[in-house]
């Protein structure tokens, strides 16, 4: 198992942090790394994640939603393809540090038998992908607070 992780401090509560997140119909108009979701944060539910990391070509990806525990946690489980092959488990996690202030960590645990080299291909990239969002997050929680 490969793990990448990132974390970024906002001066917002988690709740506002939260709905920012959950916002999916507005990720085009601030998110770098994270183009688009489509469909329910509900457990249990398929969405449709589109994202492009660096100068790579957008993928899209049709995980299922395995946490969604309002202003704490949002995790999903995908995959490439077939199951074992390439998986990601991506996390948003919050963590109220203070009644004004969030921590925000995002990350990915990777599995699969090509994960390597996958990763040595894409890692890097995928890295400074969610560094982008946790910053534009950032950016977009605080200029509405």
């Amino acid at each position: 198992m490969k793990n990448l992780e990132t974390e970024i401090i906002i001066d917002a509560p988690a709740q506002a942090v939260w709905q920012q997140l959950m916002d999916f119909e507005s990720y085009h108009q601030w998110n770098p790394f994270i183009q688009s979701v489509v469909g329910r944060a509900e457990v249990g539910s398929r969405i449709t994640v589109r994202m492009i990391a660096g100068d790579r070509k957008a993928q899209t990806f049709k995980p299922v939603v395995k946490v969604s525990d309002k202003a704490k946690e949002f995790r999903w489980l995908g995959s490439m393809g077939i199951k074992g092959i390439f998986d990601g488990e991506h996390y948003f996690l919050l963590e109220a540090i203070s009644p004004g202030q969030t921590r925000f960590v995002q990350g990915e645990h990777f599995g699969g038998i090509l994960r390597g080299p996958i990763m040595k291909m894409v890692g890097e990239d995928t890295k400074l992908g969610f560094e982008a969002m946790n910053l534009a997050l950032k950016k977009r929680v605080e200029s509405r607070e």
